[in-house]
């Protein structure tokens, strides 16, 4: 198995990071640097997220945003948090943005960690997700001018957090909301085990020397699909992250998306529906912050190993041929396979650099994954790994959805869809989960403080 390990010390962030109660010390060994930029685009732009689209955006419902939180801990080490309200971002990007970072703030690929709240509202980006679209060549040069200023805000947001670094301390609590349900189980009636939910909330607080709340950082395991209109928005998460900051005039309130792969807000589909489940996570994250919230002590590590995993049955000339006949985007995966075979190239056998992050911040544990990753893999790794650990998916590269050995024996959409996002697969490899959580256990393992579970 071919991997790639990018280690340093930094700071452990957590699934939220947000310090609000409670007064700071004289002598805060913390450090922190917010910074943040708009990346709403022009009306007309093409959005991600549902094939069913015909045109380009229309307008626009709120804004979406780029946010930054740099952290540095008592010895100098830092890391940086970026929530963006994206669908994904695609691995050539990752990549590119990666290098830019190293090369302008020293920061190694572990340092930092790329969150997007997957909303169905935002606009599509060059090199993913382009078979699902009916894209002309005015669209696609539109999407590239789009996605390379992206990129250069993505690195500029990042060293303007490191830019202005103040004495902070921060905090870890949570809460739960109910809003999310297994969608695969709201289709079939199943609940329980074989339609898992995770109601948690985890947040953190940074907090300024004089004691004002400065961050807010939070998450829920939900896919952000309660609205499919042509209005750029960043569904519920944008509606919560609007909420705290108007309860919390001068904070900056960051969303980082759970395990919610095989998840949805329900009911949805109205914009009414779409406030009322951001209002109900503002309600669960400001719980959070009244209640007694736990100090996390300034010792920061990181960690993240790209891991090969293994494709499972492939697509066959007959199956592509069948496919190419229609209309719809599975059609147009075909004939560009077909194209890729006669032109010589041979299909890939497996995703080469799938991302397992690690942040140990104190005694608590983020853990990032990339891809759409369903429910089962935050249940599990709490159970491994202890409830101070907290799970993101939608991390760093979205390539294309995770399922865990429960849903890929299942079958069905979140199994596989590969057509989406491009892959020359049919289904993954039978040890995706078993590769999956042996490395991020491994990787835990490496970053944990003796006595930590």
């Amino acid at each position: 198995m071919r991997r790639r390990v990018f280690l340093s010390s930094v700071v452990f962030l957590v699934w939220g990071l947000v310090v609000v109660g409670g007064s700071i010390g004289a002598e805060p060994s913390w450090q922190a640097g917010l910074a943040k930029a708009k990346i709403t685009p022009e009306a007309g732009l093409w959005m991600a997220g549902y094939a069913a689209r015909d045109h380009g955006a229309e307008g626009t419902m709120h804004d979406l945003w780029i946010k930054a939180l740099a952290l540095s801990d008592a010895d100098g080490k830092k890391a940086v948090l970026v929530s963006l309200d994206l669908l994904g971002l695609p691995g050539a990007m990752y990549e590119n943005v990666c290098s830019k970072i190293k090369e302008r703030c020293g920061l190694d690929r572990a340092d930092v960690m790329f969150c997007c709240s997957h909303t169905h509202s935002g606009p599509v980006l060059s090199e993913a997700l382009l078979d699902i679209y009916p894209l002309d060549d005015q669209q696609i040069a539109r999407i590239e001018k789009y996605s390379a200023e992206l990129e250069s805000k993505l690195v500029d947001t990042v060293a303007k957090a490191l830019e202005k670094m103040e004495p902070v301390e921060l905090a870890v609590g949570s809460s739960s909301t109910t809003f999310g349900a297994n969608r695969r189980g709201l289709r079939t009636g199943a609940t329980g085990a074989t339609a898992p939910v995770d109601k948690f909330v985890p947040v953190v607080a940074v907090r300024s020397e004089q004691g004002d709340l400065r961050a807010v950082v939070f998450g829920y395991a939900c896919h952000a699909t309660t609205l499919s209109d042509y209005e750029w928005n960043g569904d519920y998460p944008g509606f919560t992250q609007l909420a705290v900051e108007e309860r919390f005039p001068g904070a900056q309130a960051m969303f980082v998306a759970g395990c919610g792969a095989d998840q949805n807000p329900n009911p949805r589909r109205t914009v009414e529906l779409c406030r009322q489940h951001g209002l109900a996570l503002a309600d669960a994250v400001c719980q959070a912050l009244e209640e007694p919230m736990e100090p996390i002590s300034p010792e920061l590590a990181t960690v993240i190993e790209l891991i090969d995993l293994p494709f499972g049955e492939q697509p066959t000339d007959e199956y592509l041929e069948k496919t190419a006949q229609g209309s719809d985007y599975a059609a147009r995966w075909a004939r560009r396979l077909l194209k890729q075979k006669q032109a010589g190239q041979p299909f890939v056998k497996s995703y080469p650099a799938y991302p397992v992050q690690v942040w140990q911040l104190g005694d608590f544990r983020l853990i990032a994954l990339g891809g759409e990753v369903v429910v089962d893999y935050v249940l599990k790794l709490r159970e491994q790994l202890g409830p101070n650990t907290w799970v993101a998916g939608y991390s760093n590269d979205v390539m294309a959805y995770i399922p865990s050995a429960r849903v890929r024996a299942e079958g069905g959409y979140e199994a596989g869809a590969f057509s989406v996002y491009g892959l020359p697969a049919m289904s993954w490899g039978a040890d995706i989960e078993d590769r999956i959580l042996a490395a991020a256990e491994k990787l835990s393992r490496q970053v944990e403080p003796v006595g930590v579970k």
